[in-house]
């Protein structure tokens, strides 16, 4: 969905409710939740009378709330799900026919369209959780479609309720596939499946997603959470934070080069910093003194000096 970017000036409160085991946190957020246990992040998309469409402000605090992760070194992994019956439906449609004419808001806005600042609000929020230092977890509780369904490819794990459905519904609706998901797709599910879903637009349940490997697992309504969190945990009792934001965007980043060598490159890099680092002496050690591993390096400040080895792409 596009949308000229530019900060929503609006000031927001909300009460962000969780269960009592999880820290209460008041955040300047209306249309997500933002809370944290058990060094796990759960975002919830919060607009349930709306089946949680997506709109500039959940663009704007979805993109504040994964620079808060990132910032935030009690944060091992985090979770993304739907309050109510959906993930979330597309882009919210109350502006009728004009939703997706970009031109229409220009021009309110008093911009021009060759502004380089008039970007895809979906892809803005893909290619944010791109660049994320911790592991992302989406947990799929019911119908997600357009930008519910593409902002999902960008993170690392999927898992769905059995009751899910998915939809690429953007030729059914004129425009075409939006979050730089003509990247992340493909990659995922393969050419064939990707155009096969996106030519057709049609909406397929969760068995379907399943087969195609968009999704990890299936479960019972009230068993994605619980199931998204016991790997979230598993991520965050046992693994070095530092390694594991080097892992994701190795894993990423190299698994689109042009050739190995790029890969080989990285993999010297990092295994050679890594392993003069405390992280690795505490990993070797806790091993063979077979107790649990208490990683020291932090993401905030232990990052090696090459990281990162990329030169970011810029919007022109």
């Amino acid at each position: 969905m596009f949308f000229f970017e530019k900060k929503n000036q609006k000031t927001f409160v909300c009460w962000v409710a969780w269960p009592a085991m999880q820290r209460r946190q008041q955040l300047n957020y209306e249309t997500i939740l933002y809370g944290v246990a058990e060094n796990i992040l759960t975002i919830t998309l919060n607009r349930p009378e709306k089946l949680n469409a997506f709109n500039a402000t959940m663009r704007d605090e979805l993109l504040d709330a994964f620079d808060r992760a990132d910032a935030d070194d009690s944060i091992r992994a985090i979770i993304v799900t739907g309050a109510g019956r959906a993930f979330c439906a597309g882009a919210d449609l109350s502006s009728g026919g004009a939703t997706f004419d970009h031109r229409a808001q220009v021009s309110e806005a008093g911009s021009d369209l060759s502004d380089p600042a008039i970007r895809d609000g979906g892809g803005l929020v893909t290619l944010r959780i791109f660049r994320a230092q911790k592991p992302v977890i989406a947990a799929v509780n019911g119908p997600a479609v357009g930008i519910g369904a593409t902002m999902q490819l960008a993170m690392d794990i999927r898992l769905a309720s059995d009751s899910a459905r998915f939809g690429f519904v953007f030729a059914r609706r004129g425009i075409v596939p939006e979050a730089a998901s003509s990247w992340f797709l493909p990659r995922i599910v393969g050419l064939p499946q990707a155009l096969e879903w996106c030519f057709t637009g049609r909406v397929f349940p969760a068995t379907e997603a399943l087969q195609a490997r968009l999704v990890r697992s299936l479960h019972a309504p009230d068993a994605l959470l619980p199931a998204a969190y016991a790997l979230a945990r598993e991520i965050a009792e046992n693994t070095a934070p530092v390694s594991v934001a080097l892992t994701r965007q190795m894993l990423w980043r190299l698994s689109a080069a042009a050739d190995p060598m790029a890969a080989h490159r990285i993999d010297s890099r990092a295994i050679f910093s890594r392993g003069a680092s405390p992280d690795a002496r505490e990993g070797v050690t806790s091993f063979l003194e077979k107790r649990p591993a208490v990683f020291p390096n932090q993401v905030s400040a232990d990052m090696p000096d090459w990281f990162p080895w990329w030169q970011e792409e810029i919007f022109s």
